[in-house]
């Protein structure tokens, strides 16, 4: 694959922590007695991505060489702040709402479709 459509990888990867760290650190937060997850998980399931945008920017503006390496590596650690997410929200099953859950299996879908694409992007160029 081109080294252009590995980045928008990046760039996509990106946006979306950017979307998943509003949502979670700021619309969520706001409408706490609707969804139940706590202030505290919010706060840390959106700092995280907020964390991972850099890294993806970064990569995106700044990384030319070996890029199914650094692909591999952000897929990953989104399939671990899934598992976090997925960690704390059973956590604090008795305070999250069915919107919460919605929210939260919403968010972990959609994270582990692009995680899964992106290792398989990184396998096949790290293999080439």
């Amino acid at each position: 694959m081109e080294s252009k459509k590995l980045k928008q990888l990046f760039l996509l990867d990106g946006v979306g922590a950017i979307v998943s760290a509003i949502l979670l650190g700021i619309v969520l937060v706001k409408l706490e007695p609707y969804f139940g997850i706590p202030k505290t998980a919010l706060y840390l399931l959106a700092a995280l991505p907020c964390f991972f945008a850099v890294y993806d920017f970064y990569c995106y503006f700044r990384i030319d060489k070996n890029l199914g390496k650094f692909l591999k590596g952000i897929a990953i650690v989104n399939l671990f702040y899934c598992v976090l997410s997925l960690g704390l929200a059973f956590y604090h099953q008795e305070k999250i709402t069915y919107l919460g859950w919605t929210y939260i299996i919403v968010e972990i879908i959609i994270v582990v479709i692009l995680a899964m694409y992106e290792l398989k992007v990184a396998n096949k160029e790290l293999l080439t």
